[in-house]
């Protein structure tokens, strides 16, 4: 069994923080998803709609547009999973009849509950992830009594609600939400206590390709590959079971040297 797997990145926008607008054209958006392929990903996300912090929603019909000829152009020939980004049930319903087989909502159900009603009527699978606040405003003084007990805390209840709608449990992985209303050092305090969430019993993915944990820390975009890489390797050792990156091919060759350390330890 591999040490960890690797989602691989597709943001189809316009304005994502790290490459918005790189592959906002639908062809050059399936000419990633094959390279993210056959860099070594195990799962292509596919995201229409930037997350990140102060931005705005996107209307469903116009995230629908961007993800889901993508999707059809994709899911049924690349041979490995497809996902959507998304929080709107419109949105995920359309994505998986357009071939994705599972639904990432970053809002842990808590902006549009519908994501799981969507994922259980199509027997998809379901990433729950943590988050404080909205994207708008989540990252203005973001604040907890207990960082790690009320993550877990609002993750079980995810996946509790997940289940009620018909979501099957062992279809459902969990994420903490590094950069999702969350400080500095908050989000580093999360990669340290990482094994916290796997006593939920499920698989635990880690989302902090190049944010604003490393960002801060370098000035310059080229410095930050190496710094993602070793959280991501970082988080790996701590039980993550998967990592989303943008950089597939450097993690993947980063994860052959953590699998020797596993055998020989």
């Amino acid at each position: 069994m591999a040490l960890c797997q690797i989602m691989g990145i597709l943001n189809v926008t316009p304005d994502s923080f790290h490459d918005g607008g790189k592959y906002y054209d639908r062809n050059l958006a399936v000419e990633r998803a094959y390279q993210l392929r056959d860099d070594g990903a195990d799962i292509i996300d596919v995201g229409g709609e930037s997350t990140r912090p102060g931005s705005h929603p996107v209307p469903a019909g116009e995230e629908i547009e961007r993800v889901c000829p993508v999707i059809e152009a994709i899911a049924k020939d690349i041979g490995i999973p497809v996902s959507v980004d998304t929080t709107k049930s419109e949105v995920a319903r359309a994505a998986l009849k357009a071939g994705a087989s599972i639904v990432n909502d970053i809002s842990g159900l808590t902006f549009d509950a519908g994501t799981a009603d969507a994922a259980a009527e199509s027997g998809a699978g379901m990433v729950l992830m943590h988050i404080q606040g909205r994207p708008e405003t989540m990252q203005v003084n973001p604040r907890y009594g207990d960082l790690i007990g009320e993550i877990r805390g609002f993750l079980e209840e995810a996946v509790r609600k997940a289940v009620a709608a018909g979501v099957e449990r062992g279809k459902i992985i969990v994420d903490p939400g590094i950069g999702f209303g969350k400080t500095f050092e908050d989000n580093y305090r999360i990669i340290r206590n990482l094994r916290e969430f796997k006593k939920i019993g499920l698989p635990v993915l880690i989302g902090l390709s190049h944010k604003s944990l490393i960002r801060k820390l370098y000035a310059e975009e080229e410095d930050r590959l190496p710094a993602t890489i070793a959280l991501n390797a970082a988080s790996i050792l701590n039980g993550a079971d998967i990592i989303r990156v943008h950089d597939v091919k450097e993690h993947r060759l980063a994860l052959a040297g953590l699998e020797m350390l596993k055998r020989v330890s």
